[in-house]
């Protein structure tokens, strides 16, 4: 446990180094801005889209600063040789990702509570609160499969354009799906048979994926319409795909010859 709290520290000391906060202030000052002009271009109901910008913008930006980190952050540890000096003292290598995936998922805990306090200017304190353990659960997924994406990949551009994907097919899966389904309702002749495969398979990819499309959602933001019992689905999702993640990886990091 020690040896994970302590490589979930220098986890912390990699943000310090890189300016993390510099460009986090950055990044909410530019939203906010951002924000307000919005309001003023806004003809009516001004707050509602506030919300719903302001939590966009800090969802997406939230999820690219995270990815982004970590990648640049572990593989910066591969490239100076980092990760073979803490391997070769007696320390499992589930450990070394388990202290990675606890102090990363740390951040992600600390940038959820500044965007819960930039959205407290539109959003009612109990929407705000939901939103941001949601948010916790969504940043967590895209720390482990950032984790997992670099030591299958070993680049940045690669494990940040696969974390991505897996980001954006996540959230609109669903849509696909509705569109293939209306495609076989309405389909007929020789191409029913292929709009039908085509729902087979993403029905098939839907399955393997979160819904993250539940997951942060705006309507929380602008009509505050979200309930405490919306999180079960969600928590119960962040914990299965953590721990498929966490497999996945840990296998993969296993099998490197390190």
């Amino acid at each position: 446990m020690n040896v994970i709290l302590t490589i979930a520290r220098y986890c912390w000391l990699e943000a310090v180094r890189n300016r993390l906060a510099w460009f986090v202030g950055i990044f909410f000052l530019f939203s906010l801005s951002l924000t307000e002009l919005i309001g003023h271009l806004a003809i009516a109901e001004t707050v509602l889209f506030q919300s719903a910008f302001l939590g966009a913008v800090l969802r997406f930006g939230s999820v690219i600063m995270m990815s982004l980190l970590v990648i640049t952050t572990v593989l910066r540890e591969f490239d100076d040789k980092g990760v073979w000096l803490i391997l070769s003292l007696p320390i499992p290598r589930a450990s070394y990702f388990f202290g990675k995936l606890a102090g990363f998922s740390s951040l992600a805990v600390l940038l959820a509570m500044l965007c819960c306090f930039a959205l407290l200017l539109y959003v009612p304190p109990g929407q705000v609160v939901i939103w941001g353990i949601s948010i916790v659960c969504e940043l967590a997924i895209i720390v482990a499969s950032s984790l997992l994406c670099l030591f299958a990949f070993g680049q940045v551009t690669l494990a940040f354009t696969a974390v991505m994907a897996f980001y954006v097919l996540s959230r609109g899966i669903n849509a696909f799906r509705l569109m293939a389904l209306a495609a076989v309702e309405n389909g007929g002749g020789t191409s029913e048979f292929t709009d039908r495969v085509m729902s087979g398979v993403i029905d098939a990819v839907a399955f393997m994926l979160p819904e993250l499309d539940r997951f942060t959602s705006s309507d929380w933001l602008v009509y505050h319409v979200g309930t405490w019992v919306m999180l079960l689905p969600i928590v119960g999702q962040t914990v299965v795909y953590l721990m498929m993640l966490t497999g996945a990886a840990l296998f993969d990091l296993y099998r490197k010859n390190l």
